[in-house]
């Protein structure tokens, strides 16, 4: 079976833009295809059911979300969202709403932009935190997530001042503040993960280097936290900084990037969400920001960004250990890696 790929880069050294390849189940093989669309640091990607894509965006000397068209091997814009100032770091799609929510963490702003029939987005509104940790890189709030919850609330990560807040949003898209919960100081909190029966979460923390099981609320929309684990080894000094977080569909297992110690740590998951150490494995390359699992999920590929490459595993459904099969594919400045699902 032939899976499609897509990488989004940093257009920083030699990289174009969005970037797409292939996975070939039977033969277990990954290949990068070349350049879908040349376009300027899609960090960022998020695809709509309608097979439309919305990508980090940079305009000149402004940022934030371009929508495309998808057909085939070809992808045309339909419209960017920009304002001036650094563009955002994370996407996502809102299917019931037709919206789209974007983080931007130099400016410490969630946004939300409306999808048109045609595609094109339009903002709707716009929320902007303030806040500070004890941290060098927590020297103002930090947002670095945006993404739904279980029940259609949408949660928005703050790096910079170590809370996690929760807001209902309306049709129209307009955000309320319904719950915030405060990390640990210093926990440096990125991105996070439900399991399938939206009772939990999983929160990396990237400046500490560790997972957090949280409880959610559906009927308050609030969040408690309930543990706390490394994702490196104890005895690793050097500079770590934990990235994505993505969970097998049955909830079994965890999977989480650390850039340093450049690894997939893998965590088995129990019915109450707690986390048990079960592998590191190396990503053969240096700073390996993101990572998914294919469609069938025995597969997982990541990207390295420091050294331009794509790394290939085996997962194992049973274990969720991971095994390597390919690595030195090329990739150049690779963060984002989204299958077609």
């Amino acid at each position: 079976m032939q899976e499609k790929i897509l990488f989004g880069t940093y257009t920083k050294k030699t990289s174009q833009g969005i970037y797409q390849g292939t996975l070939d189940t039977t033969a277990k093989t990954l290949t990068n295809d070349g350049l879908l669309a040349k376009t300027n640091n899609p960090t960022y990607l998020a695809r709509s059911a309608k097979q439309r894509l919305y990508s980090v965006d940079k305009v000149d000397d402004q940022g934030g979300v371009a929508a495309w068209q998808l057909d085939g091997d070809q992808a045309n814009k339909l419209n960017a969202v920009v304002a001036p100032g650094t563009p955002p770091a994370y996407v996502a799609v809102d299917e019931a709403r037709q919206l789209v929510y974007s983080a931007n963490y130099h400016k410490g702003t969630a946004s939300v932009l409306k999808i048109a029939d045609n595609g094109e987005l339009a903002l709707v509104d716009q929320i902007k935190h303030t806040g500070n940790g004890p941290r060098p890189e927590q020297d103002s709030s930090h947002i670095h997530y945006t993404d739904l919850t279980p029940d259609n609330r949408l949660v928005a990560i703050d790096l910079g001042s170590d809370k996690v807040y929760v807001y209902n949003v309306s049709d129209a898209g307009k955000l309320s503040e319904q719950s915030v919960l405060t990390m640990p100081a210093g926990f440096g909190p990125r991105h996070l993960v439900f399991t399938p029966d939206g009772q939990h979460a999983l929160l990396a923390g990237e400046l500490s280097s560790k997972v957090a099981t949280l409880t959610y609320d559906q009927a308050t929309g609030q969040f408690t936290q309930t543990a706390i684990i490394e994702t490196i080894p104890a005895d690793y000094s050097e500079h770590n900084g934990a990235a994505a977080i993505r969970l097998s569909r049955d909830g079994h297992f965890l999977y989480v990037s650390n850039r340093g110690y450049n690894s997939l740590a893998v965590f088995a998951v129990d019915n109450e969400a707690k986390l048990t150490p079960i592998q590191q494995i190396s990503t053969e390359g240096d700073f390996p920001r993101d990572f998914d699992l294919d469609p069938t999920e025995a597969f997982v590929v990541v990207v390295n960004q420091n050294t331009d490459n794509a790394t290939l595993y085996a997962r194992d459904l049973e274990t969720g250990k991971l095994s390597l099969l390919q690595k030195d594919v090329a990739v150049p400045e690779g963060v984002c890696v989204l299958f077609s699902k």
